[in-house]
């Protein structure tokens, strides 16, 4: 399979492309769907072959044993990130927004504050004020065009009711692969303030060529006694349909409070997303996410470069994932007026950037997991959308 291929996603109950027009407002039928976090790519082969496998001989049943699945996270933790984990550490869930409630749910009560870097990925403030916590937003500030952290002016926003802080790493919408420095950074505030630190590492896999991402216990060991690390297949390989998100803690008396949680609600992954973890943490998935990184960062510069050559408009300098973040203040427009362009001019649906959190206000964003003629068709509509511009 090339990356190049187009595949028509309608009519298959895909969210991003068939409720597209409802959700969006942009027809089906002329649009491109850049809005919701699915790629356009068909997984590696063998996680294909073993769910067909499975489904071919029936296996629908309950499943037993998570040895060989739990050993393929260790073998992908360990040879890809330099990470040590112990098959004890992982606990599964229904993919990371779950994993992130349930976090709050254990180690927060109703009206503790839960600290977010904003903008940041829109689900997590859904679900701090879905379970009754208070929502603190700590604006990221801009340094050469791209998102950096502001510890001074975050200090003075602290209460002291703070119990947790959850991290992006790397970052959505903004496309930073945090430093160690950075990281390391995160690390003292949240020991300062007494925080449980979540570290959504959902992208962790998807970062470009020269760039590398840390997992926080290795960028900074001396929190692993307060961190929790969330990680899935998710993103890496464009299966976030199969719902399966790892949850990874170091420090027994955190992983004994989460394991009740999961107890209590009494979740288990479905077997085959048990199955398939194993094919796509492998050599093979392995290559395959190499040549997918290679083709993300040549879709990120052309889309970077012909957004940016649009007057007004200015598309973040990406590191890594697939979701771009583009900034319409120089424009001068209303944001109804930008993102009717967008929608209705150009005929690409975006997620709007108020949804992000302070800081999204002026943005859109724009997902390029998609084939490349795709990406130049997006950047040509842009370019006549906003024609007067230039």
């Amino acid at each position: 399979m090339s990356f190049d291929d187009i595949i028509d996603f309608h009519g298959t109950h895909s969210n991003k492309w068939d409720m597209m027009e409802q959700n969006t407002g942009v027809p089906s039928a002329e649009g491109l769907a850049m809005w919701v976090a699915d790629m356009d790519f068909r997984p590696p082969e063998g996680m294909i072959r073993a769910v067909t496998d499975a489904a071919g001989r029936g296996l629908f049943t309950y499943f037993g044993d998570l040895g060989e699945y739990e050993a393929s996270i260790v073998w992908w933790m360990k040879t890809r990130h330099s990470w040590d984990v112990a098959p004890a550490e992982i606990m599964t869930t229904h993919g990371i927004v779950n994993a992130v409630s349930m976090a709050l749910e254990a180690y927060t009560r109703p009206g503790d504050g839960v600290i977010l870097m904003t903008p940041v990925y829109h689900a997590f403030a859904r679900v701090i004020r879905a379970n009754d916590r208070r929502l603190v937003e700590c604006p990221l500030s801009l340094k050469d065009g791209m998102y950096a952290m502001d510890f001074d002016t975050w200090e003075g926003m602290m209460t002291g009711d703070e119990r947790m802080l959850i991290l992006c790493s790397p970052h959505n919408p903004g496309g930073r692969v945090w430093t160690r420095d950075e990281l390391r950074a995160v690390a003292d505030f949240a020991r300062r303030h007494d925080l449980i630190l979540v570290s959504d590492e959902i992208h962790h896999d998807l970062v470009y060529p020269g760039r590398k991402h840390l997992p926080m216990p290795v960028a900074a060991p001396e929190v692993r006694d307060r961190t929790v690390v969330m990680s899935a297949t998710s993103k890496t390989f464009n299966v976030a349909g199969m719902h399966c998100g790892n949850v990874i803690i170091h420090n027994p008396a955190l992983r004994s409070a989460y394991q009740k949680r999961l107890s209590q609600l009494s979740i288990s992954p479905n077997s085959m997303s048990l199955r398939m973890t194993p094919a796509l943490y492998s050599p093979e998935g392995a290559a395959w996410v190499d040549a997918l990184c290679v083709y993300l960062d040549n879709n990120h510069r052309i889309f970077v470069d012909g957004i940016n050559a649009i007057p007004g408009l200015r598309a973040q300098p990406m590191q890594g994932t697939y979701l771009a973040w583009v900034d319409f203040a120089g424009t001068g427009m209303t944001r109804e007026e930008f993102s009717a362009r967008v929608a209705q001019g150009a005929k690409i649906a975006a997620n709007s950037g108020p949804a992000f959190g302070a800081g999204g206000e002026t943005f859109l964003r724009f997902n390029l997991g998609t084939s490349r003629a795709l990406v130049e068709e997006a950047v040509a509509r842009m370019r006549h959308a906003f024609r007067d511009l230039q």
